[in-house]
């Protein structure tokens, strides 16, 4: 008797074209043997999450994508990225472009702060389409395993910011590049517009970030984000596997004007992306 598809691959077959189904069944996969890999991820939870994100990626927010041409097609790297917007859009819109843009498709593997793992039933989905939980034996283990990576260098100061601030980048923290030279990874910068206006918020409650270990949560003014239009700016790659030895990584000034390059080359991006959309929703 021939096996059902899962639920998810089914509402997949039924919301995606063939051609993108076709597509994403190239899709490199490390089977830990039950259909998962080792971080969960499953490629029927990938297709059924372009589903459900590709009505948003497409008509909510519209997005145009910039330079993902230049994304390593094989190979370990780190995208690294601006954050905002309060909720994880910033990474879904990221998720779905380079798993468009990539042949074979990639999924793009998101580092998250350490709460969201555990938070019930969203946790579990963002696990299944690639999201780990943000810790070195992670990361280090996915580079080692030739994966792309998705970090968010500036952390929860990047989403907790006041509107005034936005597209401020808050100081990169300096993990992701000790990584990408100990690791041989290029780094890719992008700049993300259109998110820092998506759900402004009225003010940042302490009380509840306490619950989640987090310094705050954002209240936003909106009871739904709003439909900007997203921007996304990929840069060339910092080839830091060209320029350093792993063993640079354990050099603090070495990481820190690492850290420091990419701060300054998504900040770039940034302010092209503002100099060229005509319009926060346009």
């Amino acid at each position: 008797m021939p096996q059902l598809p899962s639920l998810s691959r089914a509402f997949a077959n039924l919301a995606l074209p063939d051609a993108e189904l076709d597509r994403l069944r190239e899709l490199h996969f490390r089977d830990a043997g039950h259909g998962f890999d080792p971080f969960g991820l499953s490629p029927d939870h990938v297709a059924f999450g372009q589903a459900v994100v590709s009505p948003l990626y497409e008509r909510y927010f519209r997005v145009k994508s910039f330079g993902h041409e230049g994304l390593p097609q094989t190979g370990p790297a780190v995208i690294a990225a601006n954050h905002s917007g309060n909720i994880p859009i910033d990474g879904m819109m990221i998720w779905s472009d380079v798993l468009r843009n990539t042949r074979p498709p990639r999924v793009v593997r998101a580092i998250a702060d350490h709460f969201v793992p555990s938070l019930p039933f969203i946790g579990t989905f963002f696990a299944r389409g690639g999201m780990v939980g943000g810790s070195r034996g992670n990361a280090q283990t996915l580079l080692e395993a030739g994966e792309l990576l998705l970090i968010f260098p500036e952390g929860t100061p990047g989403i907790l910011k006041p509107f005034r601030d936005r597209y401020k980048l808050q100081r990169f923290r300096e993990g992701h590049a000790e990584m990408a030279i100990r690791h041989g990874a290029p780094i890719v910068p992008v700049g993300v517009v259109g998110g820092e206006e998506q759900l402004p918020a009225l003010f940042t409650s302490r009380r509840l970030g306490r619950m989640f270990g987090i310094p705050g949560v954002p209240i936003p003014a909106v009871p739904l984000p709003l439909p900007v239009r997203y921007y996304l700016y990929y840069g060339e790659p910092i080839a830091v596997h060209e320029e350093f030895s792993p063993e640079d990584a354990d050099d603090p000034k070495v990481v820190r004007a690492v850290a420091g390059r990419v701060q300054a080359a998504v900040q770039a991006l940034i302010q092209r992306g503002l100099a060229e959309r005509p319009g926060v929703f346009a």
